[in-house]
């Protein structure tokens, strides 16, 4: 991953910095989604010194160049993940909480297949996201509120 990201830097004409790269070792150590006040804090913890914006623009890059995947999820509040040698999935994401689990079944990719196949299409990848209400919030909700079904 550090040579795509060092490639893609000298093609757009971008300096090498440690910043950068520091970013892309962070992002890589971690598990999961992150928001970038998440990463940001996460850095300025272990002492590394790097700016806001470099955070920001960095992420940018790295989305350029499909190291790093984005996401909405329905907030106004982009979430990100590692997505450079990492299989294709899918998430649910609880409409309380904004818990997000992680999910992969075959026969999406199939139908992802076969949709191409059908409207002659070349898909390069797609993005399934399901909204719902997760079941540790279903169980608060119903001690609240018993009569709410489970």
């Amino acid at each position: 991953m550090r040579k795509l990201f060092t490639a893609h830097l000298e093609n757009k004409g971008l300096r090498k910095t440690g910043e950068r790269y520091a970013i892309l070792e962070e992002i890589y150590a971690r598990s999961g989604h992150f928001d970038v006040d998440e990463l940001y804090a996460g850095m300025k913890e272990r002492g590394l010194q790097v700016s806001r914006a470099t955070v920001y623009n960095t992420l940018d890059l790295l989305v350029e160049q499909g190291l790093v995947s984005k996401h909405q999820f329905g907030r106004n509040l982009a979430q990100y993940e590692k997505s450079y040698g990492y299989r294709q999935h899918d998430h649910v994401i609880c409409t309380e909480c904004h818990k997000v689990v992680e999910f992969c079944d075959p026969r999406i990719h199939g139908i992802q297949t076969m949709v191409g196949e059908l409207l002659n299409f070349h898909i390069l990848h797609h993005s399934l996201n399901l909204y719902g209400i997760c079941g540790d919030c279903r169980a608060q909700a119903a001690v609240r509120n018993p009569t709410l079904p489970a």
